[in-house]
């Protein structure tokens, strides 16, 4: 937002003050802005739904530093011990948004171009797909096993 950059410019202290009656109509004109955000910000620059996301950010740092372990859910009921309520999705987004993981759940970076993992062969055929007789190799590639427990 370029409120803060009026401010400073419209301030009676500014070293490149514009020199008119009003200030900072002056200088939301050059700017090319609307001046009742501008007014609006410079009668109240920290909004209610700010500060109270600043107070429950501060509550899960305070959580998340005394025991980085806790994922979100945890965070969250800390908080909550601590007298924040909020939202489930309110803490994940806090979260989210400062990176505070659970150290047991590190992220790894690992996106669309990432090296797999080494191939996995089985040990007991080798490669070698020569039978000595019927029924003594099978060789299939199974994605899903139904099973009478669920699917393998």
């Amino acid at each position: 937002m370029m409120c803060p950059l009026v401010r400073e410019l419209a301030a009676v202290a500014a070293p490149h003050r514009v020199p008119v009656p009003v200030p900072v109509a002056a200088t939301c004109r050059v700017l090319e802005l609307a001046r009742r955000p501008c007014y609006r910000w410079l009668e109240r620059p920290v909004t209610d739904a700010e500060l109270s996301e600043a107070y429950r950010a501060d509550v899960l740092f305070e959580a998340h530093r005394d025991d980085p372990e806790f994922g979100h859910r945890f965070l969250l009921d800390e908080a909550r011990a601590a007298g924040e309520a909020m939202a489930e999705r309110t803490a994940w987004r806090i979260c989210r948004d400062n990176g505070w993981w659970s150290a047991f759940g590190e992220r790894r970076g690992r996106g669309k171009n990432a090296k797999s993992g080494p191939p996995v062969h089985d040990d007991l055929v080798r490669r070698d797909f020569t039978a000595d007789g019927p029924n003594r190799l099978w060789l299939t590639d199974i994605t899903e096993h139904a099973t009478g427990e669920g699917k393998l």
